[in-house]
């Protein structure tokens, strides 16, 4: 009964799209019917005399101008290209298991089988209307002149037309991570949309508001020359006002096919679909997780980890570890992996990584020199070791343009060399004479800001430009943080040093090479499609913000403190599969550093991070390798 009422419910929205599209066309034919109707009148003699044969051609250009505009509307929202989402597409001989298992959910259902399955580096599953000409195969090339012939006539040549069922979008993620059970579970809502979809009126009336969502996109695109701005503005207002009069229809016609789609899945594995939705969850926390405190790091090193799938498998078994709370989810590693349906799941995972890595970061559609793939084994020394060390580096170039002194000790070798011992003692709060009236936060708010500095790397500053600075910074930082309220640094050589950064950072980023496009993946491997979204909007959904000065230079601290411990106490880089690249000492990951270089940052005291650097046998004054 549920499922009737979704359905019947959704047809009737549909009709409600498709009623519009009729009083558009009505509107676009109704100067034509009334010059139809002077033009017969006036040759038959019914209407003549008088100011009708003025009303007449008036009339006729008219009912011509609005049909021609009716025309080039159509063609717009005809040939625009709805959106696709990009997928990895999987090939029914690169996973007949998976095929055969949606295929049976299918009849289960009693609903019309997927056209075809695509993975997406998310959690989430849909299906995807693809059935538009421009989302098709191309047409094959004919090779036999009679066949070509008769297909000229015949229209056997013609290419063919997309399959009518939609696509069948799945979570990468999901299929590491869940049981075959729990995949098929959380399958059947959404492959029971299905039917509803097959209905004409609902087909129909999403190929409307698809068209004009895509002639929406075409209209918002800068155009070269005014005329043509001019004719796609008037698209644009056109066909924006038919989506605003369908809207509201086509959004309940799509919670009634999902009702529809609910209500027919209940008797399909509805008490495992209880605990598989769980997992959603569960693979949503881990894979974002995977994706802002792993993999973001190797990304902006060059690198992109080639089994991010993988790796979620293996940080929610590690949250299962410290969780006692998710001591249960680590006893279904033991049964069959959904990843396993698949007949080469390691091409699969690396084509969803790469596909990840372009979304999120917006990295080169195919590897290379610069954009290489990493394994977990050598994450570490390739990601973790360079991406410490490379800092590292960074911040001594500031230091070094900011003319910052290496600290004088003839004791060691190399007097002149990169050592913590400079970033602390530039990094440490001078310490100022009190006085009676002296207010003791003034140098907390008086302080630079994350941006608010001006200080040149270029150029050797005198002592009155550094004090002309210092003071023109402190009214600009005293302004910023009385409007955003954000937390001050420890001096005004911090925020410099945090500026110098910012601005090395911003210098080497635009310096780098271009984004290179084209099809990712090998001939014999599935490969993310490309072709159906444009390089220009990458990344579709960045990860993070941009770091701002202050996290800037805490990274870079920590960076060094790193770097210092790996070459004077026989640390070592690791990966922790919730939190990142870590720091080991003696096989154990070193805790609290980042508190204690916060407060070496912000507040300019060293004392906790040198206790702490104590307490492990790192050596500050010691110079480190950097890159």
């Amino acid at each position: 009964m549920g499922v009737e009422v979704g359905a019947q419910s959704a047809r009737s929205r549909a009709l409600a799209v498709l009623r519009v599209r009729s009083r558009a066309l009505a509107v676009a034919l109704l100067p034509a019917a009334v010059a139809v109707v002077l033009l017969v009148g006036g040759s038959t003699g019914h209407i003549t005399g008088g100011s009708w044969p003025v009303t007449r051609w008036i009339v006729t250009v008219l009912a011509v101008l609005v049909l021609l505009a009716a025309a080039g509307i159509a063609l717009v929202v005809a040939r625009a290209r709805p959106a696709v989402s990009p997928t990895v597409p999987i090939a029914e001989a690169s996973a007949p298991d998976l095929y055969r298992l949606v295929r049976d959910l299918a009849d289960r259902l009693d609903v019309p089988p997927p056209s075809a399955i695509a993975l997406t580096p998310d959690c989430d599953s849909w299906l995807e209307d693809r059935t538009h000409p421009a989302h098709g195969p191309p047409p094959p090339e004919h090779r036999d002149e009679i066949a070509g012939a008769r297909g000229m006539g015949g229209g056997a040549g013609r290419p063919r037309r997309a399959p009518a069922a939609p696509v069948l979008v799945i979570g990468s993620p999901f299929l590491w991570w869940m049981r075959v059970g729990e995949l098929r579970a959380v399958l059947a809502p959404v492959v029971a949309g299905t039917g509803p979809s097959a209905h004409p009126d609902i087909a129909a009336a999403r190929r409307f508001v698809r068209g004009l969502d895509a002639a929406v996109a075409v209209t918002s695109e800068p155009a070269r020359g005014p005329l043509v701005r001019t004719v796609l503005a008037g698209v644009g207002w056109v066909t924006r006002l038919l989506l605003r009069s369908c809207r509201g229809h086509a959004a309940e016609m799509e919670r009634g096919v999902a009702a529809a789609a609910a209500e027919r899945a209940q008797a399909v594995d509805y008490g495992l679909r209880i605990v598989a939705q769980e997992q959603v969850g569960l693979a949503y926390a881990g894979w974002d997780r995977l994706l802002t405190r792993v993999a973001l790091p190797a990304w902006r090193m060059g690198r992109w980890p080639a089994r991010l799938d993988a790796g979620v498998v293996a940080a929610l078994t590690e949250l299962s570890r410290r969780d006692r709370l998710a001591e249960g989810f680590a006893s279904r590693l033991g049964e069959r992996p959904a990843c396993d349906l698949l007949e080469e799941p390691g091409s699969v995972d690396e084509a969803a990584s790469l596909l990840a890595a372009r979304l999120f970061h917006g990295g080169p559609a195919e590897p290379g020199p610069d954009w290489a793939p990493v394994d977990w084994q050598e994450y570490p020394d390739e990601v973790v070791d360079r991406t410490w060390r490379t800092e590292a580096a960074r911040l001594h170039r500031v230091l070094d343009a900011l003319g910052v002194r290496h600290p004088t000790d003839p004791t060691q070798p190399d007097p002149g060399g990169p050592t913590l011992a400079r970033v602390l003692d530039h990094l440490t709060a001078p310490a100022t004479p009190a006085t009676d009236d002296a207010d003791p936060s003034v140098d907390r708010r008086e302080a630079y800001g994350e941006r608010g500095t001006g200080v040149s790397l270029n150029e050797t500053e005198t002592n009155e430009t550094e004090t002309e600075t210092e003071v023109e910074a402190e009214v600009e930082v005293e302004e910023e943080v009385g409007e955003d309220g954000e937390p001050v640094l420890g001096s005004e050589r911090t925020a410099a040093l945090a500026a110098g950064l910012s601005a090395e950072l911003a210098r080497e980023e635009a310096a780098a090479p271009a984004v290179a496009s084209g099809p990712g993946g090998g001939a014999e491997q599935p490969g993310p499609d490309w072709s159906f979204w444009d390089d220009g909007m990458l990344p579709l959904f960045p990860l993070q913000p941009p770091r701002s000065g202050r996290e800037l230079l805490a990274d870079h601290v920590t960076a060094m403190v790193c770097c210092a411990a790996m070459d004077t106490a026989g640390a070592a880089p690791g990966l922790d599969w919730l939190d990142g690249p870590a720091l080991l000492v003696d096989g154990v990951r070193a805790a609290d550093l980042g508190p204690r270089v916060l407060t070496l940052v912000e507040d300019g005291d060293p004392e906790p991070l040198r206790n702490w650097l104590r307490h492990l046998g790192v050596r500050p004054e010691k110079p480190v390798r950097l890159v």
